[in-house]
């Protein structure tokens, strides 16, 4: 997309735009205008190539990147400029993106402030482990994870309960909705103390799940709704034995998206 100018007029806003919407744009030198807006607080960028992006001075506390070529450098500049002031993230990561450490290690050293986290398409590493027990303000934590296939079964139970153990008390809401941790609902659930208000999770279908579910519920009292992707499988034995400890809804009655 070709703008003629019309960033370049955006210069009489500088003291007043809070928030940018970058979709299916081309970089130009118009976009430097941004850098004089002092009060931008919000970032999205969809359908774009990022890699122009380390040219800019952005300083944000919400940031969305979206089916977008992602350069690590230039969004771990973006990182480090923003630094404490970004609170809400929302990462689609394309397939095949490679440079997952030194995004995770970017946010790890220089976002500490972060309370709402999204991120898709993103391996279940230890450097997700780690970030994610860093973020120490953190109450919204939505998370889909891919590439599986790498790590040998027992290694993963281990990560999967060192990731429950090490989520941080501050969280309310844990949308765990993805099909590849599946296998691996009790496990999580069963290490997990932090006094969820909110969980949603794929499928409540064996006993192992419910089971783990309800003894969270009689340790964590904060616990108000549990959604289920695939609510309308589940039978109604689940519900009898579930359903007195806390309420089961369709995943999209409580799924949230701040962005």
């Amino acid at each position: 997309m070709e703008f003629y100018g019309v960033i370049s007029a955006l210069e009489s806003q500088k003291n007043s735009l809070q928030e940018v919407i970058l979709d299916n744009c081309h970089f130009s030198v118009e976009f430097e205008v941004f850098n004089n807006c002092k009060n931008l607080e919000t970032l999205r960028i969809r359908h774009c190539a990022t890699e122009p992006l380390k040219l800019l001075d952005y300083k944000v506390s919400t940031l969305e990147v979206v089916e977008c070529e992602i350069d690590t450098q230039s969004m771990a500049s973006i990182f480090e400029k923003s630094g404490i002031l970004l609170q809400r993230l929302k990462l689609e990561l394309d397939e095949e993106f490679q440079d997952e450490t030194l995004l995770l290690e970017a946010l790890r050293s220089f976002c500490p402030n972060i309370t709402y986290l999204s991120i898709q398409r993103i391996g279940f590493s230890t450097q997700l482990i780690v970030l994610i027990g860093n973020l120490q303000k953190f109450q919204f934590l939505s998370l889909w994870c891919v590439n599986f296939d790498y790590i040998p079964e027992e290694v993963m139970k281990i990560r999967v309960i060192q990731f429950s153990e090490i989520l941080p008390l501050t969280l309310q809401y844990f949308d765990l909705g993805n099909t590849l941790l599946e296998p691996y609902t009790d496990i999580l659930i069963n290490h997990c103390n932090v006094p969820l208000k909110k969980m949603l999770i794929y499928r409540l279908n064996n006993e192992r799940i419910s089971k783990a579910l309800v003894e969270f519920c009689m340790r964590n009292k904060a616990l108000n709704y549990v959604g289920v992707f695939k609510y309308f499988d589940l039978d109604d034995n689940t519900k009898k034995e579930v359903e007195p400890y806390v309420k089961l809804v369709p995943y999209e009655y409580i799924v949230f998206d701040l962005f």
